[in-house]
C-alpha cells in the first residue's frame, strides 16, 4: 500500500491552517454557518434520543448487572459518534456542496498558482447543485451496503467487540472519498476515478480520512471539520493523487 498515514493526517491540520487566508475566507463562512446549524440541531436530537434509548435498555438489566453500564456506554457512544459523524457530515455536504466545490477550486488555485477549469462563481455552482446532489447520493449508495454489513456484525456476540474499529475504518475510507471528490469533480473526473485514486494512495487517504472521521464525531470540532477537510483533501489531491 502506498502513502503515509501520518502525512495523510497532516493534510487536515494544514487545511485548517489555510481557512483564514483572505482568498478563501468568503468560501469558508457560508459552509461553516450551514455546518453549525445542521450539526447543532442533529447532535442535540441524536444524543437526547440516545439517552432515552439507553435508559430504556438499562431498565431490562437486573440491578446486580448494573456495572455493565460503564462498559456498554463508552462502546455505544463511540460507535454512535462514528456513525452519526459520517451521516451528519453527508447531510451537510449535500446542502453545502456548491460552496465546498468553490472552496476546493480556490484552494487549488492558491496552492498551485494555476487556474482551475471549473465552474466560476456562486451562480454557476448553484446551477450545478442537482449534479452535486446526484454525486452525493452515489457516495451514499456506495456506503450503505458496507455500513449494513458492519451493522449486522455489531449485533453478533463476540464480533460486536470489534464493531467500533470497523466503523472507524469504514468512516476513514468514506471520509477520504467524500472530500477528495470535490477537487477531482472540479476536474470532471468520475466517481470511479475518485475511488481508484484513493485506493492507489490508500495509507495517505486513510490517515486523512481517519482524522476527519474522529473530528466529525466530536461536538463543536465537527462544526469546523468540513471546510478544513475540503482544503485538506485539495492538498492531498494536488500533492499525491493528481500525479
Amino acid at each position: 500500500m502506498q502513502g503515509n498515514i501520518a502525512h495523510g493526517a497532516s493534510y487536515l491540520k494544514r487545511g485548517a491552517g489555510m481557512l483564514i487566508h483572505p482568498s478563501l475566507r468568503l468560501f469558508v463562512i457560508v459552509p461553516l454557518l450551514i455546518n453549525i446549524l445542521i450539526f447543532g440541531t442533529l447532535i442535540g436530537m441524536g444524543f437526547s434520543y440516545l439517552s432515552e434509548l439507553m435508559d430504556s435498555w438499562m431498565s431490562y438489566i437486573p440491578e446486580w448487572l448494573g456495572f455493565i453500564t460503564w462498559i456498554i456506554w463508552p462502546l455505544i457512544v463511540l460507535t454512535v459518534s462514528l456513525i452519526s459523524g459520517y451521516l451528519f457530515t453527508s447531510v451537510a455536504l449535500v446542502i453545502a456542496s456548491p460552496f465546498n466545490a468553490l472552496l476546493a477550486e480556490k484552494a487549488e488555485e492558491l496552492v498551485t498558482g494555476k487556474p482551475v477549469d471549473a465552474l466560476e462563481g456562486l451562480g454557476a455552482a448553484l446551477m450545478a447543485l442537482p449534479r452535486g446532489i446526484v454525486r452525493e447520493i452515489s457516495k451514499l449508495l456506495y456506503y450503505v451496503p458496507m455500513a449494513a454489513f458492519v451493522l449486522i456484525l455489531s449485533f453478533i456476540p463476540g464480533l460486536n467487540a470489534i464493531a467500533p474499529v470497523l466503523w472507524f475504518l469504514l468512516g476513514a475510507w468514506m471520509m477520504s472519498i467524500q472530500f477528495v471528490d470535490y477537487p477531482m469533480d472540479n476536474h470532471q473526473l468520475s466517481f470511479a476515478d475518485v475511488k481508484e485514486a484513493v485506493r492507489r494512495r490508500r495509507l495517505s487517504s486513510m490517515g486523512f480520512g481517519g482524522l476527519v472521521a474522529l473530528c466529525a464525531g466530536i461536538p463543536v470540532v465537527n462544526f469546523f471539520v468540513v471546510p478544513a477537510a475540503v482544503v485538506g483533501a485539495t492538498l492531498l489531491w494536488c500533492e499525491e493523487l493528481s500525479q
